[in-house]
């Protein structure tokens, strides 16, 4: 059982080929949320978490979703998580998460994907040339993460790119993000708005209504998925946005 999170697109590819390879049922984790429910495992079910890294460390929608999950103890438990650059502390953070369920968390690995995050300034989208680069490189790394998760290995073993200064990034910076840059009010719609809403339907979380323009709620993830699926760069994200690129490869037309 492989539950994931995407908004972007890059972790919902990676989920699929590891559910594909590993012959697990994929679920998503942002339509599961409001279901609680209990999950059935069957003998010697894996479980899976697939996720973005946000501000070095998982989203906050996927913790949510640990902390309500109802299960029984998961025999072999790992993730995988996605990101640009790094992922500081999130592997600590996982486990964490996982340990405070009385669940044990045996593996966890990054894979790096193209970069989607584009609301503060010095960050942008790769060119297409590193674009295509982490993807095939993506490739080869779930080869060998599918690998690994076939032989079952139960020692605890971890696998991510934490980058400089982990520590500071996950634990200093990541509370400072979620405290003051998750708010969703700096979106808006140019003129240029069609009203043709793909914003709405690509939002993982329901949170965007388009009457005549789309609307933001309150309950925003930061995924991003509405600014880069414009088809007309018409969504921005306060001053940030206005020339930045956008990223498509994965996100549902």
């Amino acid at each position: 059982m492989i539950f994931y999170f995407s908004g972007t697109g890059n972790s919902a590819w990676v989920a699929r080929q590891i559910a594909k390879a590993q012959q697990e049922e994929l679920l998503a984790i942002a339509e599961e949320i409001n279901k609680n429910k209990e999950y059935a495992l069957k003998d010697g079910e894996k479980v899976g978490f697939v996720f973005p890294v946000y501000a070095w460390g998982p989203p906050g929608i996927v913790l949510r979703f640990i902390r309500q999950l109802k299960m029984k103890n998961p025999e072999y438990l790992f993730f995988v998580c996605t990101c640009g650059d790094d992922t500081g502390r999130t592997a600590q953070v996982f486990s964490s998460a996982i340990r405070r369920k009385g669940w044990h968390c045996v593996a966890g690995y990054s894979v790096t994907m193209p970069n989607t995050y584009v609301s503060l300034p010095g960050f942008d989208v790769d060119a297409e040339d590193v674009e295509e680069q982490k993807v095939q490189n993506a490739m080869a790394r779930l080869d060998f993460i599918n690998g690994e998760l076939a032989g079952r290995i139960h020692m605890k073993h971890f696998n991510c790119h934490e980058g400089a200064l982990p520590f500071t990034k996950t634990y200093l910076l990541r509370p400072l993000f979620n405290t003051f840059l998750m708010s969703p009010k700096p979106f808006y719609a140019t003129d240029a708005c069609i009203a043709c809403k793909k914003c709405e339907k690509v939002c993982p979380v329901h949170n965007i209504e388009v009457t005549d323009k789309p609307q933001w709620g309150n309950n925003c993830t930061q995924c991003l998925g509405c600014y880069h699926i414009c088809p007309l760069h018409a969504v921005q994200y306060g001053k940030a946005t206005r020339a930045k690129g956008q990223y498509k490869r994965f996100l549902k037309k």
